[in-house]
């Protein structure tokens, strides 16, 4: 008996086939969308001078804190990152499910945070065009808002927003390691001193942990993941490796700036203390390494207006309706807030040091709430967080739990000297 072959059928399955590649697809631009929107928020204006001014101060030595920082960077954004998928809530949720309440102060943190880093984001990005083209600051500033409103206004932000991401962590990645190479550090002194320190700074450790994974910057990937519907269990090991991959695009930036700035430094040359970054790339690459410095800058201000934006405002969309529905719109009137602040008052120092001390208390706080969830079985049902990041998580919010509270005690008193 002749075998009767239903075509219809076989298309069906060619068409099922191809829907789960397109989606298997679409789901990997998301995950390295969000590695990428995490490293990115991280780099920003902050970030290049931080590396400068303690590579500066503690020349290869600065390798055992880029050690100790990744390390602690992996506790705190694997925990972050899973705990939301399984979860599948975005983290002020969990929070008001642990303590009704503690979700909102949580929200209010992070949107004061991010609203007043944005407009330090908002004045880098225009440093980066003045460097770059000779526009005038505030013009080359409102030129910038103007790129990243765009982003929200296009009908599918959310892969604007991952290409961007990727684009620019690109383009600065490749432009820092020229200049490193240019700058010829002396790489054996650097390898030995990452694992055997002639000096060792807490202070800087803090104070990297805290500019890479502190903040909104904790929540930037987990939020965007989940907003992409990537999560539950079936999904935590792609998760896992998204969120490690953010950190390794971190490190490998910190790296890149810390050997140029390091063959600099080696050099005897002479790093202006008015804007050290920028200085490094002129001293190393004359004219040019100043236009690439305009680049970095940048790219490096403008996904961080981005992602400061698009994870403040993830904060508080569940708080109302609308909010949810036009939630691109609140982005916008965040970024055009910022802008607006820095175009007509500047950059508010006292209201940045506070909100800085704050931020400091963002992470243990944000942390230790998502451990605490991730052991109740009403949250994450069957799910059983692995003992090694629990106890690697409980670690990183007790130091930086007690550095945090220290920060505060120390600038607090700044704002009335």
């Amino acid at each position: 008996m002749e075998e009767r072959i239903d075509i219809n059928e076989d298309k069906k399955i060619d068409q099922k086939e191809k829907g789960k590649f397109v989606k298997r697809k679409a789901n990997k631009s998301v995950l390295l969308g969000a590695a990428f929107l995490m490293a990115t928020s991280c780099i920003g204006p902050g970030f290049l001078t931080q590396t400068t001014v303690f590579t500066q101060q503690l020349a290869a030595s600065f390798g055992f804190v880029i050690l100790i920082s990744l390390i602690l960077d992996v506790f705190v954004q694997v925990n972050v990152w899973r705990i939301i998928a399984i979860c599948g809530m975005r983290g002020q949720e969990i929070a008001n499910k642990i303590l009704p309440g503690l979700g909102v102060i949580l929200a209010i943190m992070i949107v004061i945070g991010g609203l007043a880093f944005n407009i330090g984001n908002v004045a880098g990005a225009g440093l980066g065009l003045n460097a770059l083209f000779g526009l005038d600051s505030v013009t080359a500033a409102v030129i910038s808002a103007l790129f990243a409103i765009f982003i929200f206004v296009y009908k599918e932000a959310g892969k604007a927003m991952d290409r961007v991401a990727q684009i620019a962590g690109g383009v600065m990645i490749l432009l820092m390691l020229f200049v490193a190479f240019k700058t010829s550090p002396p790489m054996g002194e650097a390898l030995v001193n990452t694992f055997a320190p002639e000096k060792i700074s807490w202070f800087a450790i803090v104070t990297i942990v805290g500019g890479s994974v502190g903040g909104y910057i904790t929540f930037a990937g987990g939020h965007r993941l989940l907003d992409a519907g990537i999560k539950g269990q079936e999904s935590l090991r792609d998760v896992t490796k998204s969120s490690v991959s953010g950190i390794l695009i971190t490190g490998i930036m910190r790296i890149a700036l810390f050997l140029a700035v390091l063959g600099v430094v080696s050099q005897g040359l002479k790093v202006d203390s008015s804007n050290p970054p920028a200085s490094v790339f002129r001293l190393a690459a004359g004219n040019i390494g100043y236009r690439m410095f305009g680049v970095i800058m940048w790219a490096a201000a403008i996904t961080s207006i981005v992602g400061a934006a698009y994870t403040s405002v993830s904060f508080i969309r569940s708080f109302h309706p609308l909010i949810e529905k036009y939630h691109n719109w609140v982005i916008i009137t965040f970024i055009i807030f910022s802008t607006a602040t820095f175009v007509f008052i500047g950059q508010p120092v006292k209201v940045l040091i506070l909100v800085g001390a704050l931020n400091a208390l963002i992470l243990p706080l944000a942390l230790g709430t998502l451990l605490v969830a991730a052991h109740k079985k009403e949250l994450v049902g069957t799910y059983k967080h692995p003992l090694w990041l629990t106890i690697g998580g409980t670690l990183v919010v007790i130091i930086m739990g007690y550095l945090s509270i220290i920060t505060l005690i120390e600038q607090i008193p700044k704002l009335f000297s």
